[in-house]
């Protein structure tokens, strides 16, 4: 981690490791594994709420935990845009990196594949490679989807490819 942002730094840092090696076809050791996710989303959540840095919200779709959605914003110039959240866990999870979408996005950036699916091949992938299987859901919200929002977000409002939802509203009623 050296040459990292020292707020990158701490954050990863408080963000619980985890240890099970176990994918969504591992049965009892995958249960174990979500047990572990769970605990290293709470507590990022939990830091993020006290440094008034609250940024999504996410949960398991279904019971087996495979399948997560939520929301996640960003504030830009003041203007909270907030996003629908959503990916699969891979078959080979963890050894594969979750491809986090935001399908209202699709198509609005060179950053981004079909379906939504956020660029993290360049810069994330290898780090999760390295960090398998410590990195969970957590690690991939901090070092990947913060990280692209806070680069892609300001470049797509300022060129007017994305609207803040009272602009839109304003718009609509005119």
């Amino acid at each position: 981690m050296e040459g990292w942002d020292p707020n990158v730094k701490s954050t990863l840092t408080r963000i619980p490791l985890l240890s099970t090696k176990a994918g969504p076809r591992d049965g009892g050791a995958w249960t174990q594994r979500l047990k572990e996710e769970y605990k290293a989303l709470i507590a990022y959540t939990a830091m993020n709420k006290s440094n008034d840095n609250d940024w999504f919200r996410i949960s398991a779709a279904d019971p087996a935990g495979t399948r997560w959605t939520g929301k996640c914003w960003y504030v830009h110039n003041l203007l909270k845009y907030e996003f629908d959240l959503q990916f699969d866990i891979p078959v080979t999870y963890p050894s594969t990196a979750p491809e986090i979408e935001l399908p209202q996005l699709d198509g609005k950036t060179q950053k981004m594949y079909r379906g939504g699916k956020i660029c993290l091949t360049v810069h994330f992938k290898p780090l999760w490679a390295k960090n398998c299987p410590r990195f969970g859901i957590a690690h991939a919200l901090c070092l990947g989807l913060a990280p692209w929002l806070a680069a892609e977000i300001p470049i797509l409002v300022d060129s007017g490819m994305i609207k803040h939802k009272d602009d839109a509203a304003s718009a609509s009623e005119s």
